[in-house]
């Protein structure tokens, strides 16, 4: 079984040969990269050591020899009597897809192939808006907000034509929209603003032969019905114990693919290696077992929530090892 076909079942429910992962050397992964890219003709007006403008003409302030991405101080989009003329950026430019076409023409591995899409609502949404307008559009700019969310799920829809012609398998965005113990805004206001928008994209993605991948961190059980009917087939959290694996898979499993690695707030930090090793398990018997469902991945920046190797190997080990014989 290619890796392509490995992740197809599994997210499908339909029998994969083993655990399909997405982990650090020397395990690999079944899964490759092959996203919208940069506008290669793109000039900032702002692109300093600390301060840089991005496409959105949203500008990012960091502070001297970070890391990080940084932090939005200059919202483009305050006041909506701009909408009308703001400048988006061009995700139909095929200058922006040169690498998916050239990941897709060359996967002799016959991998999976992950195209991520501009689509992060509700960040993109604080970055054009600000943080405090973002949260209360939908009660006093209801309508302005619909015509704005729209206008991000023409631009999705755009990159995810260009990848389906590039020959990718499956769209992937990231949207946190969870607190530790609750969504950040209630179910309704989801429904009634964001579910209608993913839908559009998510619908259009299916009618184009790909699968939908989204990650989401954070208290989100009470918004994944909503993805469900919303048409997402996988979702990446890195965190679960929170919610708690077991009611995950009782309420959302057989309808869900998880895509996860061991919590990587609690058991990664706190548990022994030997609970590392039973939590990879217990991923695997609970969203795995419905001839399908699970797909195990890794935390690619460990040093930053504090992972040591000797836990990230286990937890790769139990991964490919368990994860091979599980459904045999």
């Amino acid at each position: 079984m290619t890796s392509h076909e490995r992740v197809v079942r599994a997210v499908t429910f339909q029998g994969p040969d083993r655990i399909p992962y997405n982990l650090p050397a020397p395990w690999g992964s079944d899964l490759r990269g092959c996203g919208a890219g940069a506008d290669p003709n793109w000039q900032p007006a702002v692109n300093t050591e600390t301060e840089r403008e991005d496409e959105f003409h949203c500008i990012w302030r960091k502070l001297p020899g970070d890391k990080t991405m940084g932090q939005v101080i200059g919202h483009p989009l305050k006041d909506y009597a701009m909408l009308d003329d703001f400048e988006w950026p061009d995700y139909t430019l095929e200058a922006r897809y040169e690498g998916a076409r050239n990941a897709c023409a060359d996967n002799p591995e016959e991998k999976f192939l992950l195209g991520s899409i501009p689509m992060s609502l509700i960040h993109r949404l604080e970055y054009l808006r600000g943080h405090v307008e973002a949260w209360t559009d939908p009660y006093e700019h209801p309508e302005e907000l619909r015509r704005l969310l729209n206008i991000l799920a023409d631009i999705a829809i755009q990159a995810t034509d260009r990848l389906a012609n590039a020959g990718a398998h499956a769209i992937m965005s990231c949207d946190d929209w969870g607190l530790q113990d609750r969504p950040m805004l209630s179910p309704a206001v989801f429904a009634e603003f964001f579910k209608p928008v993913y839908h559009r994209v998510y619908h259009h993605a299916h009618e184009r032969g790909l699968l939908t991948f989204l990650h989401s961190c954070g208290h989100i059980t009470d918004l994944l019905e909503h993805f469900i009917e919303a048409e997402l087939d996988v979702i990446q959290q890195d965190q679960q114990e929170n919610m708690g694996v077991e009611e995950l898979a009782r309420r959302f499993g057989g309808r869900l693919c998880f895509w996860c690695p061991v919590d990587i707030q609690q058991t990664m930090v706190h548990g022994s290696v030997e609970d590392v090793r039973a939590y990879a398990r217990k991923l695997i018997d609970n969203f795995g077992r419905f001839n399908g469902g699970f797909i195990a991945q890794w935390y690619a920046s460990p040093a930053a929530v504090d992972h040591s190797q000797e836990k990230i190997d286990a937890m790769a080990e139990e991964f490919v090892n368990y994860g091979a014989v599980v459904y045999a």
